[in-house]
């Protein structure tokens, strides 16, 4: 009687079997690992491939161990010099101690999030604004050496922060345009009076070479005409050379000084004879 009351009951332990061992089941991938509670208590860590898990008195959660993405929102922060920016970026880390991350913090990516707002709030608001706009590198290592002090016992490792965005206002955009064009106008003109000065440097250098040496003007002259080309819409001015003007200018200061010197020797008074 027993038995044909087992035989009568066996597809439905059949099945109840079979469910309990495909609950049983869990398979873990690679870059996961499986933490494992007994009755809620802890009782280790297991590796990836094929696992059991009693039923009812056993709990296995996974966490993964791969890289994880996270956004840092916009976030409305007030610089050392009094100047509002918004400010966005990204945090890259992952878990190195799942038993940590799961028994120590109740939801460890969004408390890595919330802890990155307020660090990057903190290092801006400790920063200027050119230091802001200049130093997004300095920046985001500044962040990220806040964020691992104050998440070393969660078992997160943070591999790097990065600044994604800096807005600020549309007025102070249009300031920091014109000043950035004064400060281009400016160097433009600096340079151009250091190379008009040092051209000057050199014409004078040459306009004493060509003084110094016999003919050289002439040669110089010579060279400016050819350079000209022949071209019929240029109009080419033959000037005398500067010798001759110079001659000419010694003859009429002689002249000059000879009639000077007869004028003086007509005015002078002939003694008269005893």
């Amino acid at each position: 009687m027993v038995f044909e009351e087992l035989f009568a009951c066996s597809p439905v332990l059949i099945i109840v079997a079979a469910a309990a061992i495909v609950l049983s089941v869990r398979v873990i991938y690679q870059y996961e690992r499986g933490i494992m509670f007994q009755l809620g208590k802890f009782v280790g860590t297991r590796e990836p491939g094929l696992t059991f898990v009693i039923p009812i008195l056993q709990e296995l959660r996974k966490v993964d161990l791969r890289i994880l993405t996270m956004d840092i929102p916009k976030q409305s922060v007030m610089t050392k010099d009094n100047v509002p920016v918004s400010v966005n970026g990204v945090v890259y880390f992952k878990v190195v101690k799942p038993e940590d991350a799961v028994i120590k913090v109740q939801n460890y990516e969004y408390a890595m999030s919330q802890y990155a707002q307020t660090a990057l709030r903190d290092v801006i608001g400790s920063m200027s604004l050119d230091d802001v706009l200049s130093e997004r590198g300095v920046i985001g290592e500044k962040i990220q050496k806040v964020v691992e002090e104050g998440t070393q016992n969660w078992g997160l490792d943070v591999t790097d922060i990065k600044l994604q965005d800096v807005e600020v206002p549309d007025d102070l955009k249009r300031m920091m345009s014109r000043q950035a064009s004064a400060e281009r106008e400016k160097r433009a003109t600096v340079i151009k009076a250091e190379g008009d000065k040092l051209a000057s440097q050199n014409l004078a250098d040459a306009a004493r070479t060509m003084n110094s040496t016999p003919g050289g003007m002439q040669l110089r002259v010579l060279q400016t005409l050819d350079g000209l080309g022949p071209t019929a819409s240029n109009t080419v001015v033959i000037p005398l050379p500067l010798e001759l003007l110079d001659g000419f200018k010694e003859i009429a200061q002689a002249l000059k000084e000879s009639k000077q010197a007869r004028g003086m020797k007509d005015v002078t008074p002939k003694r008269k004879k005893k």
